[in-house]
């Protein structure tokens, strides 16, 4: 699996606070079946993105993994990028400072109290400056919560869907859990992530998230989210277009047992 959000780079955000931290959370990953790991540090108003020293940090981390855990565990760099004009304009002007691995795809955070009604077009600038963003974890959004309906305008101008493994488990709650499922549902899913912060509370785990998929509803879609797309992004390929209609609405024994877990939620 592949994991394209991770708070791994130590001493930068609300993310691992150490290099032993980070050390522990990438054995972790590497036991769960994670074989590569984008270090996404934060650029917002809480934490300024320094791609200097997110490259020194990365480097002394993967000196230290391929010490520890020889060369088994793939590392790159992105950012958790918010929404900030800010941020829009210096991405704008910098197409491949924020982006993974520096080729074109970018995750982009919408702020939590609400989406101006320009968003839009400055998210769409993006997408004309070479970018294809990321919505990270719209299933903990609160405005998404309240107007899923939102997320299509953003898939219809480019953009991919990245939700949280935690949230398919319930880890952030039965609202949470309730989004992510009905986004799955509706196929408008294109990667799972763990967006992991700490060894205990936010964990760098996919595997039990990727068992809950494939039993759910396929395991063609949980090799779609947690490895084929991923891989993609992490090396800057062309996302496979899913035929029309999508996996999810596809009537199978799957597809019953999700109509059962949508009832299940909306009790």
């Amino acid at each position: 699996m592949i994991d394209v959000h991770h708070h791994l780079l130590f001493g930068l955000d609300d993310g691992s606070p150490d290099l032993e931290t980070s050390l522990k959370m990438a054995e972790m990953a590497l036991a769960d079946g994670i074989t590569h790991i984008v270090c996404t540090p934060h650029s917002s108003n809480d934490f300024t993105f320094q791609p200097e020293e997110n490259a020194l940090r990365l480097a002394e981390l993967e000196e230290k993994v391929l010490e520890s855990l020889g060369g088994r565990l793939t590392l790159g760099i992105g950012c958790d990028f918010h929404l900030s004009y800010e941020n829009i304009s210096d991405a704008i002007a910098h197409p491949h400072k924020y982006t993974i691995n520096h080729k074109n795809y970018l995750l982009i955070e919408f702020p939590n109290m609400g989406i101006a009604p320009a968003l839009p077009d400055h998210v769409y600038q993006l997408v004309l400056a070479g970018m294809s963003p990321i919505v990270t974890h719209p299933e903990r959004n609160s405005t998404f919560i309240h107007h899923p309906d939102k997320i299509g305008e953003y898939i219809q101008m480019g953009c991919l869907v990245q939700i949280t493994a935690g949230s398919i488990l319930g880890a952030f709650g039965k609202t949470p859990q309730r989004i992510a499922y009905s986004l799955l549902e509706e196929d408008r899913v294109d990667i799972v992530a763990s967006d992991a912060h700490n060894t205990e509370r936010r964990p760098p785990l996919l595997r039990r998230a990727y068992d809950e998929v494939s039993t759910n509803f396929s395991e063609a879609t949980a090799q779609r989210l947690f490895v084929t797309t991923p891989r993609a992004v992490f090396y800057g390929e062309p996302v496979a277009v899913r035929s029309e209609p999508g996996e999810a609405s596809i009537k199978t024994d799957a597809a019953k047992k999700r109509g059962f877990l949508s009832r299940l939620f909306s009790n």
